[in-house]
């Protein structure tokens, strides 16, 4: 419920990057309903419009409507202020390119299977300090270790700010350490419906940057922002449910405790690997962390409570039997990310898709199977484009808005000369 201590709320929706766009609106202003342009979703990181399909930017720049329940509005972290994150409609219809309406377009798709999801997400970032160049460069964090806690990893209560404000948002945390890497630090989210729990990333992706801001820090999810150390993951955890409350990957029956719907999910993921690759490692970065030794899910292969595969089975079972991609990085867009996990597992249990032997190798230097993740963004989008059946799946005119918004950012990417170039060649030609 909106409090009467909130003086404007601030409505928010992910646009196709997965940036935070929005409006402040004074409470009395607050009528359910708020106007932006499409050509949002043709806006890209340069701030160009892309004559992308949807956006508009060729047919006037229409409007479209968010519309959001202010009595839905929860605590900010910005004092007196409320924030919801809005369902996008233009027309009276849903809009078809709205990454959020992706992530409900799963959800019903499941629901008229018989089948309730529940998603868990595990989070890792890089903080950065100013490095007095106008640039910036690794936090100082000299007691820094694995899994830790406390000043020495945290030496201004940077995690502490972090958490208070999730908790005053209403965001569930299960666990807040340093990951192995320096200064790198992971948060697990806890399982909720999709739509809840993504929305929850959404929020908590935001109020982690704001908030390090605040520090005079600058908080980063990007795949790989440093290439002597590890990359940032989004792990996305999954499993169904059906009506009754009853967890469908778990069967006690089974030699390893997984149903044949948890196999065929499986199955599912790994036979749209490709394609997948595309919208859970979105830049052209991502795929400088998808590389074998990285445990970012490289490989077309899944393993039991094995970090050097595309998809983990944990160690628990019953209520806790979950899939768990590590393919997505933390520059993708959550919702969609999510929404194209969900849709190939879907896809694996209604094609009743068998996947091949779990990984019995390292998975670091060596895998059971030659099938991997595409080289570069442009091959992603390629197998993307490809495969139909999961395009369709996702979203047939969110999908062709996405591939249009990131084939102009590798073309981009492709004409820029990069200071690797110049140390490599300049001085030798």
């Amino acid at each position: 419920m909106t409090k009467p201590e909130h003086a404007r709320l601030r409505v928010l929706y992910p646009d196709m990057f997965g940036f935070a766009r929005g409006k402040y609106i004074p409470m009395a202003s607050a009528t359910g309903e708020v106007s932006f342009s499409v050509a949002i979703f043709g806006v890209g990181y340069d701030r160009a419009l892309i004559p992308a399909p949807g956006a508009e930017v060729l047919e006037g720049l229409g409007d479209f409507r968010a519309i959001y329940d202010p009595e839905e509005a929860r605590d900010c972290w910005q004092e007196g202020t409320g924030v919801v994150v809005a369902d996008l409609f233009q027309k009276g219809e849903p809009l078809a390119i709205s990454p959020r309406q992706a992530l409900a377009k799963a959800v019903d798709d499941l629901a008229a299977a018989g089948f309730r999801a529940r998603v868990g997400i595990e989070l890792e970032a890089y903080v950065l300090q100013p490095d007095g160049k106008g640039g910036w460069e690794p936090w100082d964090t000299p007691g820094s270790h694995c899994y830790g806690t406390g000043p020495l990893v945290d030496p201004s209560g940077l995690l502490d700010d972090i958490m208070a404000a999730a908790e005053s948002t209403g965001i569930g945390l299960e666990t807040v350490a340093s990951e192995y890497d320096t200064p790198q630090f992971e948060v697990t989210i806890e399982h909720k419906e999709p739509l809840e729990a993504i929305d929850n990333t959404f929020l908590l992706k935001l109020l982690s940057r704001e908030v390090a801001a605040r520090h005079g820090l600058l908080l980063t999810f990007l795949g790989r922002p440093f290439g002597d150390r590890g990359g940032n993951g989004l792990h996305v955890n999954i499993s169904f449910q059906n009506d009754a409350g009853e967890h469908l990957f778990h069967d006690p029956q089974a030699d390893d405790g997984l149903s044949a719907m948890a196999h065929h999910g499986i199955g599912g993921m790994l036979e749209h690997h490709e394609a997948l690759t595309a919208l859970c490692a979105p830049t052209v970065n991502a795929y400088k962390r998808l590389i074998p030794g990285q445990l970012s899910g490289y490989w077309a292969n899944w393993g039991y409570d094995h970090r050097a595969v595309a998809i983990r089975v944990p160690s628990d079972r019953g209520a806790g039997t979950r899939l768990e991609s590590r393919v997505p990085d933390g520059a993708a867009n959550p919702y969609v990310a999510t929404a194209a996990l969900l849709q190939a597992v879907l896809l694996g249990v209604k094609n009743e898709i068998s996947p091949p032997p779990h990984e019995e190798g390292d998975g670091l230097e060596t895998a059971s199977t030659e099938r991997c993740a595409p080289e570069n963004l442009a091959l992603a989008l390629d197998a993307l484009e490809a495969d139909r059946e999961l395009a369709e799946a996702v979203g047939s005119e969110l999908v062709a808005n996405f591939v249009a918004m990131k084939r102009e950012e590798w073309r981009r990417f492709s004409q820029a000369v990069t200071d690797w170039e110049l140390n490599e060649y300049l001085t030798y030609h």
